[in-house]
């Protein structure tokens, strides 16, 4: 992953302070400007002149604050963003701060959440929510707060419609609709679930693979028909196409590869 010069942390801490003197400086223009209007409105024409010109020097002080800030803002956005160099400081952030965000693919898993960056509209995917604070510190305690909260994942009705497209790839085998224990590869029940067209866009494997662990994590495991699901490890000798990887919640690599179906 390549490197970038500059920190977007230290970049944003510096043009906020910047922003921050540029907004004192404009209290203070405000409040020479209230005392120029409250001379104009009783006729106070001592103190008149005075305030116009108190007020005058400081908004040429707030003008020259602006022009600081705003030239000191130059950081290369694209650059940053394209190469790479936000994940790892996200990921550095996120080791700083003691929160597991690792990267896998093109996303970033940060248990229960996946992120996704989009570099051309300067902003972050998490799950289906577009969210554009990137500053590192902000998104990480965002994502963290997002970890605390209680996990919402319909469980039962995610596994009633993996049995479903397991029955189907049943059927394809020639096996009769009660045959039970049959293996199915979790890739397959993929491509079953997203067949219709666009549908692996809206539903991507690395959102199933995820998917696939909070319901193994869930504990549930038997639809309304009585059918209990077993998953199945990948043992290491499955082609990588038919393997189904995730991090779990606590770090650790996993490989999921089938899933069978029993009755009691």
């Amino acid at each position: 992953m390549a490197e970038f010069q500059n920190s977007l942390e230290e970049a944003l801490a510096k043009t906020e302070a910047e922003a921050d003197t540029a907004c004192r400086a404009a209290t203070t223009a405000l409040r020479s400007l209230k005392k120029f209007r409250a001379a104009a409105q009783v006729g106070n024409l001592r103190d008149l002149q005075k305030a116009l010109e108190t007020a005058e020097q400081s908004i040429a002080d707030l003008k020259r604050q602006f022009t600081t800030a705003k030239a000191g803002w130059n950081f290369d956005e694209e650059t940053y963003l394209s190469t790479g160099a936000f994940v790892s400081e996200v990921l550095a952030t996120a080791k700083h701060a003691g929160v597991h965000i690792h990267e896998r693919d093109d996303r970033l898993y940060c248990y229960p959440s996946l992120i996704r960056v989009l570099s051309n509209d300067r902003a972050v995917v998490i799950d289906k929510t577009r969210e554009r604070r990137l500053r590192p510190s902000v998104l990480v305690q965002h994502l963290q707060e997002l970890q605390n909260k209680p996990v919402r994942f319909k469980s039962e009705a995610f596994l009633e419609s993996i049995h479903d497209a397991y029955e189907t790839a049943v059927k394809t085998r020639g096996k009769e609709r009660h045959d039970t224990g049959a293996l199915v590869p979790l890739v397959e029940i993929y491509n079953l679930l997203t067949m219709l067209p666009g549908q692996t866009k809206e539903y991507s494997r690395q959102e199933f693979a995820r998917d696939l662990y909070l319901l193994d994590q869930s504990g549930v495991a038997t639809v309304r028909g009585g059918a209990t699901a077993s998953f199945h490890a990948a043992r290491g000798n499955e082609a990588a196409s038919k393997i189904i990887p995730i991090v779990t919640k606590t770090g650790q690599a996993k490989a999921y590869y089938g899933i069978s179906f029993s009755q009691e």
